[in-house]
């Protein structure tokens, strides 16, 4: 079609842009948490159980999610397992998973995006899922894995 989308301006109708989100589970199965910067305009402050952000020009939803989980994580993936697709308003959510053995305690922050994280056991991840604490938009973007996994029902 030609036309690129520039962040922050209207989405044409018709029009979509990718978004891509990754869930961190460690090999000894506690989950990675990561904390918004409190300026984040949308649920700045809260705890959420992924990764990710908006693909750049060009750019597929795999190279895209590993592109963000690095820039949000420090965590290179090879390999990301596509856990969920969805689609929302104006935008196209693809899901993934990241199994990493990585150093716990090297996980890095982005400036002005996040500003903690934290690795909570299955159970912990399960009660935070069940829980109002986790961000609506991803619950719902994750439902199927979480159904499929026993996490929520």
């Amino acid at each position: 079609m030609g036309i690129d989308l520039i962040r922050g301006e209207t989405i044409p109708q018709g029009l979509y842009h990718l978004v891509c989100e990754i869930l961190v589970r460690h090999t000894d199965g506690d989950y990675l948490l990561m904390q918004r910067d409190l300026g984040k305009p949308k649920y700045g402050g809260l705890f959420e159980a992924t990764a990710g952000g908006s693909a750049l020009k060009g750019e597929e939803s795999l190279l895209c999610a590993k592109r963000e989980l690095l820039e949000e994580t420090g965590i290179r993936a090879d390999s990301l397992a596509e856990i969920g697709r969805s689609i929302s308003h104006d935008t196209i959510y693809f899901s993934y998973l990241c199994v990493t053995n990585c150093d716990k305690s090297a996980v890095t922050l982005q400036e002005g995006e996040t500003i903690a994280f934290k690795w909570v056991s299955e159970e912990d991840f399960i009660a935070f899922v069940n829980s109002g604490e986790m961000i609506p938009s991803q619950k719902l973007h994750l439902s199927d894995y979480f159904i499929k996994m026993g996490y929520m029902k």
